[in-house]
């Protein structure tokens, strides 16, 4: 079992997921976050701390993306850079908190800084 991050991440990135995680197993995005599965050790403390609820467990999410959300966040976790203390959310992100489906309009393959 491993834990995966959604888009509804993406451009809210509020990262109380990250301060939480005791093997630091998130990576940064320019606007969202995944969760490298090899490093993750399913103690599932992460995802009740997601306040737009973007972290799911491999097993118990039935979504017909599942497989793509467990791609990318392991394709992502080894070109983006690691984190593992809270930054600033971006300043827009309440706009994007309740919007759904964001990965086509926003997603980027850029790495966090």
């Amino acid at each position: 079992m491993t834990y995966f991050v959604k888009d509804e991440c993406i451009k809210c990135k509020l990262m109380d997921c990250v301060e939480v995680c005791p093997v630091d197993c998130f990576y940064e995005g320019e606007n969202m976050l995944v969760i490298h599965p090899e490093e993750c050790i399913d103690c599932g403390v992460c995802e009740p701390e997601c306040p737009v609820d973007a972290i799911k467990a491999d097993t118990a999410y039935d979504g017909k993306d599942k497989n793509k959300w467990l791609t990318l966040n392991e394709k992502y976790s080894k070109l983006w850079p690691n984190i593992s203390k809270k930054k600033e959310p971006p300043k827009d992100a309440d706009k994007y908190k309740n919007e759904k489906n964001k990965f086509d309009r926003y997603f980027s393959e850029k790495p966090g800084e």
